[in-house]
């Protein structure tokens, strides 16, 4: 695979100081950073390898291993797409995407942990709600938050894979939904949602002495009218679950969406949703760039994946007790390695010189000490 010509570990090399000194980000930011600048590069050590075939030498560095970081998602993406595939229901499937007004934007800064713990809960309490009031059944849902729009603009919303399913007082899984295009009525389902967040911003806020600050931004947020998107179902799970797999381990910028940088600035693509998704470049001042991307760091150990109802743990161990032949995996033991191979047909050993031979590991490379490493990007993000 072929290296993007620009990435974005050289952004915040290039242009974290200038970002420290003027934006003051966090500790815990400023960690990320860090991490995402060294991502396979010689401050996190490595290993070295050599062909059986042609003898050639490979170094390879090891990876920060970030959620946030665009080269540690893809093979992590893959292996959630099997995992989830081999836990669902064999019935159909639902794309939802519940969003929330720009309005709110500012509260969320306040608390970020706590605001978006409370926009999972309101999802999720109000699918249980419609589910309850339409089909009289416990449903479920897999949850995604994500934070950000195509041009790097904050904009929280939690896209949902809904089965159309349900299981009753007694336990038993019946089909829900059967008979049309969307499993639940969009305005029912936003009316719902928009009254469960609300509710609980506003008592957060009054709790904290904070309503009557934000009492303008509160009143805009109830006039303007809540979209909450629903997707008619694509067919069979698998196809659900793989075009919801495109939003799982996303983040914020990938190293591809980059396309120039210079002594000032940052050019990437976006696709404009208002001109039919084309796609345009966008040009922001590097601290800019930097300031955007860090609005959608999350905050330490939150949980962007959640799932609620017939899909929660819970619920799964059981169905699992009730019938102990359901879920049995008869695959054999795999490295990561050979899922990965068989996930996305990408071999790490395959020689990448003569494409014949096998790579072996033949030296361990420890993390490097040297001022150009990793201590000098401390160095540089400390405030």
């Amino acid at each position: 695979m072929s290296r993007p010509p620009f990435e974005l570990a050289g952004i915040i090399k290039k242009f974290g100081r200038q970002f420290t000194e003027k934006q003051r980000p966090n500790a815990y930011q400023q960690r990320i950073l860090n991490a995402l600048s060294v991502c396979r590069t010689s401050a996190l050590g490595g290993h070295k390898e050599a062909c059986d075939c042609c003898g050639q030498i490979r170094i390879s560095y090891n990876s920060c291993r970030n959620r946030h970081c665009p080269k540690c998602q893809s093979s992590k993406q893959a292996a959630w797409v099997e995992d989830l595939l081999e836990t669902t229901l064999p019935v159909k499937h639902y794309h939802i995407v519940f969003t929330v007004p720009h309005q709110l934007n500012t509260v969320c800064m306040q608390d970020s942990q706590w605001f978006y713990g409370r926009l999972f809960a309101s999802v999720w309490e109000t699918l249980r709600q419609v589910g309850y009031t339409r089909f009289g059944l416990e449903t479920g849902a897999v949850c995604v938050l994500h934070t950000w729009g195509q041009n790097l603009s904050f904009h929280p919303h939690i896209h949902c894979l809904v089965p159309a399913a349900g299981e009753s007082v007694s336990g038993a899984l019946k089909t829900i939904g059967s008979s049309g295009k969307f499993l639940y009525p969009v305005k029912q389902i936003s009316l719902v949602f928009r009254g469960k967040l609300m509710e609980t911003i506003e008592k957060q806020l009054k709790k904290r002495g904070l309503k009557e600050k934000y009492r303008p931004l509160l009143n805009a947020a109830w006039d303007k009218p809540w979209s909450v998107h629903c997707e008619p179902s694509l067919g069979k799970a698998e196809q659900v679950i793989k075009y919801l797999g495109q939003y799982t381990h996303r983040v914020a910028m990938t190293n591809q969406r980059i396309v120039g940088v210079d002594d000032n600035t940052v050019t990437f693509m976006h696709k404009d949703y208002a001109d039919g998704a084309k796609q345009k470049p966008v040009t922001l001042n590097g601290v800019e760039f930097l300031r955007r991307f860090c609005q959608h760091i999350l905050p330490h150990r939150f949980v962007k994946i959640r799932r609620y109802g017939i899909y929660s743990s819970r619920a799964r161990a059981i169905r699992k007790k009730q019938n102990p032949k359901m879920e049995v995996s008869l695959k054999p033991k795999e490295t990561i390695q050979e899922r990965l191979l068989r996930l996305t047909g990408f071999d790490v050993y395959l020689c990448p010189f003569c494409r014949q031979g096998t790579m072996h590991r033949i030296e361990e490379l420890p993390r490097a000490r040297s001022p150009s490493g990793f201590y000098a990007m401390n160095t540089a993000l400390k405030l």
